[in-house]
């Protein structure tokens, strides 16, 4: 089975779309395989993170903008904004893709545990992952 899954992002951050990957893996009907994900862009990121408290996604947005600051001097890929190149570099340097097994028609993340889209640009995007569950 195959789907996409859209998520809409408001600017830089975390966003939580784990309860829409169990829905399809229930609707799937698939008992022991797997859930493939991949993120049909170069500017945002996928990540298995805590969800039980936000401090910890804010202290990874904190640290990857320290990692990958905006208005470096050395980057020339600079068409669309301050922003845009950093975003690349974010993306080359997280996942856009994550495999989740299923067990027993459930995917086998831990207690605290979601499945996040990490965006990397300031305005608002509408991100779509494609979701292959086998």
């Amino acid at each position: 089975m195959v789907d996409i899954i859209s998520v809409a992002t408001q600017g830089q951050g975390l966003y939580e779309f784990t309860e829409e990957i169990h829905r399809l893996v229930r609707r799937s009907g698939v008992q022991d395989g797997l859930c493939s994900l991949l993120i049909q862009h170069t500017s945002a990121s996928l990540t298995i993170q805590e969800n039980a408290d936000p401090s910890a996604q804010h202290d990874l947005e904190n640290w990857l903008n320290r990692l990958v600051p905006e208005g470096d001097p050395l980057y020339t890929h600079l068409s669309e904004g301050r922003d845009d190149m950093p975003a690349h570099i974010k993306a080359a340097l997280t996942a856009t893709t994550l495999s989740l097994p299923i067990h027993k028609g459930r995917l086998m993340l831990g207690a605290w545990q979601g499945v996040f889209c990490w965006e990397h640009r300031h305005h608002h995007q509408l991100r779509q992952i494609v979701v292959h569950i086998g």
